[in-house]
């Protein structure tokens, strides 16, 4: 049990794959420039990330060497499958604000890697505790990044107005806001984990 949750604190915080491992940058970058919509793609991710990693360490055995990275990939496209199958029945409007970028789970670096470099050489119960905290450090930061850019864009987090709208910056809204405060937290995160 301790490994499990050395796995889960290590994959949220020290290979958080957002501000310490910079992956993933294109759900990163193109789906916070709300609060909502980061957490959304956030828990997307992590969702599939568990289950394509529980689903990969218990198939390790049974897969040839040759065909493994084929095999994750189809693996990890059936649960964005039922994701989107999910999403499109449930919440209809989030899957259409979050677009092309739920099909686009499938290549992120982050589940293909999390697969490869770990569900492939231990256990199911390890793999599950890793992809809990790659995904909850994932969310976190996408969570996060979303509610700088919102805050400082249109003076809401959430939804809920913390100041007058006429007053936020239109640019952390838009793509080029992404990367400035994306920067910004980057460094923040890294002087926080020197410092400790």
């Amino acid at each position: 049990m301790n490994s499990a949750l050395k796995a889960i604190v290590d994959g949220a915080i020290r290979r958080n794959p957002t501000f310490v491992l910079i992956l993933g940058m294109c759900p990163t970058l193109g789906t916070t420039a709300t609060a909502l919509t980061g957490l959304s793609m956030g828990l997307a991710t992590l969702f599939v990330l568990i289950c394509s990693n529980g689903a990969i360490s218990s198939i390790k055995r049974l897969v040839p060497g040759q065909v493994r990275i084929p095999v994750f990939i189809i693996v990890i496209a059936s649960f964005v499958t039922i994701l989107q199958m999910l999403m499109q029945a449930f919440v209809p409007a989030l899957y259409t604000s979050l677009g092309i970028f739920i099909p686009l789970i499938v290549v992120n670096c982050i589940l293909l890697g999390r697969a490869e470099a770990f569900a492939s050489k231990n256990s199911v119960l390890l793999s599950l505790a890793d992809g809990l905290g790659v995904g909850l450090g994932f969310t976190a930061a996408l969570t996060l990044l979303g509610c700088v850019r919102e805050l400082l864009g249109s003076g809401s987090v959430f939804g809920l107005t913390v100041y007058p709208a006429d007053f936020g910056a239109l640019v952390f809204v838009l793509a080029p806001g992404a990367f400035i405060v994306l920067g910004f937290m980057i460094a923040l995160f890294n002087y926080i984990n020197r410092k400790s």
